[in-house]
């Protein structure tokens, strides 16, 4: 296709005329199409339906009653299982509630409130406290640590994960930079999976504050599309390697394997770190759902199990990935005023148009009647310094309302660059 910065001006505004005839036309359907959050389709979670196949013995192979009180840090069975798909042991793992992202608030909360394992005070009693953010990231990550006043630093993302050069120079010099979100594997949104190099300089690097820690927030660890996936390296032993045992909290859950609001999440760092975190929240709580772990680990049963389970959602979301690929491809590609990744897993495509356009094409799209997670939010503060990345989540409409949804959005950010151009 002809680049629009190519084309004379009187093309332009033909273009321009073109587009929005075919905009008014989707406008006049009057629809509700809704792609803000990445969230599985009822046919994801149908799969998981045979979860409650087995509820009659609710005895955990060590005797524990999971109807009762008890069991804080999670049964035997789940803490195996979830050992055994991260090459962890059981105890280097807390097993929670069906949240991760609670978890992960949780931990912020005391690294403020009481400080941490190796912590010479918690963080509230500092007159600064500094994040590193790689952007595009997960608004909800950015939203926890602007609630708890940390001042958040925005890290560009590259193809291998966070600039490392940077990481490096502002965690080495800077006492208040405490720690840093990472998405790993097939990073949100950008689909990136942090190569063996990053992962190493993360759980090497110096650092100026003693209390520094990594979020590693492993969310798509097991949401392969494709057969051939990506691969990660261990943080935790890593850490262990570079003699920082302690550095690193890795969050995982079972929120888009099984049922996003009735799954199971675990928190995971040394025995040290799981140790000390374990004292502080059984003041909170007796213990968490253990019916439900019990429930997941007679559904998912091993990692073989679980790889099958994970085919199943892949063999759905593969296509949606695919078409949302084919249609930017068809509609934008060649024209010089967009690009994205083509993620190889993960839950979200990472679009980025022309500088100064994300906000206006996201308008302009609600005004058609699609709802795109709002421009801005994979940023800290929700100010995209581009104003360019727009996060398209093709995880949840119908194929058939998602191909609508994407040609709108084509259409859209055509007209949003030729408003500047023209």
């Amino acid at each position: 296709m002809e680049a629009c910065m190519n084309m004379p001006s009187s093309r332009l505004s033909e273009r321009r005329q073109e587009l929005l005839t075919k905009y008014e036309a989707f406008k006049n359907q009057g629809l509700k199409l809704d792609m803000s959050r990445g969230k599985p389709g009822s046919d994801q979670l149908d799969l998981s339906m045979g979860l409650f196949d087995n509820v009659k013995d609710l005895i955990s192979e060590d005797g524990l009653d999971c109807r009762n009180y008890g069991g804080l840090d999670g049964i035997v069975e789940a803490k195996r299982l979830f050992a055994s798909l991260f090459n962890l042991s059981i105890d280097e793992i807390f097993v929670g509630g069906n949240s991760s992202l609670n978890l992960e608030y949780d931990l912020i909360s005391k690294a403020f409130l009481f400080g941490l394992n190796g912590f010479m005070q918690p963080w509230s009693r500092l007159e600064k406290v500094r994040f590193l953010c790689p952007s595009p990231g997960y608004d909800r990550h950015f939203a926890i640590t602007q609630q708890f006043g940390v001042e958040m630093i925005t890290v560009p993302m590259t193809d291998e994960g966070p600039d490392m050069d940077m990481v490096e120079d502002l965690a080495s010099r800077d006492p208040s930079v405490k720690g840093i979100w990472c998405i790993p594997m097939y990073s949100n949104p950008t689909g990136i999976t942090y190569s063996d190099r990053v992962v190493r300089r993360l759980a090497a690097m110096k650092t100026a504050a003693d209390d520094f820690i990594i979020m590693w927030d492993n969310a798509y660890a097991f949401h392969h599309l494709y057969d051939t996936p990506d691969t990660l390296l261990d943080i935790i032993e890593e850490c262990r390697k570079a003699a920082h045992p302690n550095r690193a909290y890795m969050f995982a859950s079972t929120s888009k394997v099984t049922f996003p609001g009735a799954g199971v999440a675990i928190v995971a760092s040394s025995k040290e770190n799981i140790a000390h975190l374990k004292k502080q929240i059984s003041i909170q709580t007796i213990g968490y759902d253990k019916i439900n772990q019990l429930l997941h680990v007679r559904f998912l049963k091993d990692p073989e199990h679980l790889k099958a389970h994970m085919k199943k959602h892949a063999e759905i979301l593969r296509p949606k990935f695919e078409t949302v690929l084919d249609i930017l491809e068809k509609n934008l590609g060649g024209k010089g005023i967009a690009t994205w990744h083509k993620p190889r897993g993960g839950y979200f495509i990472s679009l980025n148009v022309m500088k100064g356009c994300a906000r206006r094409t996201v308008e302009l799209a609600k005004e058609a009647g699609v709802t795109f997670t709002p421009a801005g939010a994979t940023f800290p503060y929700g100010k995209d310094p581009d104003d360019s990345n727009i996060r398209i989540a093709p995880t949840y409409p119908p194929l058939h309302e998602l191909k609508t949804a994407i040609e709108i959005l084509c259409v859209c950010v055509e007209l949003a660059v030729l408003e500047k151009m023209v």
